[in-house]
């Protein structure tokens, strides 16, 4: 499974935001952001700021997409 944060960015979005913004107002470094953006995996400390600054749950800004599996010959 993949991880998906396209919920925040689409919060972010709705909110006139840049991922820069946010990453300062809550004293997050640039690198959790760039792997949050390559859909890689975060702390929970900084998901649970984002949460709380955000006044939303976890589901909100994340999610897991199914791969789709490849077929193999044989």
């Amino acid at each position: 499974m993949a991880i998906s944060y396209n919920g925040l960015w689409k919060m972010l979005i709705d909110k006139n935001m840049y991922k820069k913004d946010l990453a300062a107002e809550l004293n997050i470094s640039s690198a959790t952001i760039a792997k949050m953006g390559k859909g890689e995996n975060v702390s929970l400390d900084v998901l649970q700021k984002i949460c709380e600054y955000m006044d939303c749950n976890i589901g909100d800004i994340m999610s897991f997409e199914k791969k789709e599996k490849e077929e193999k010959d044989g």
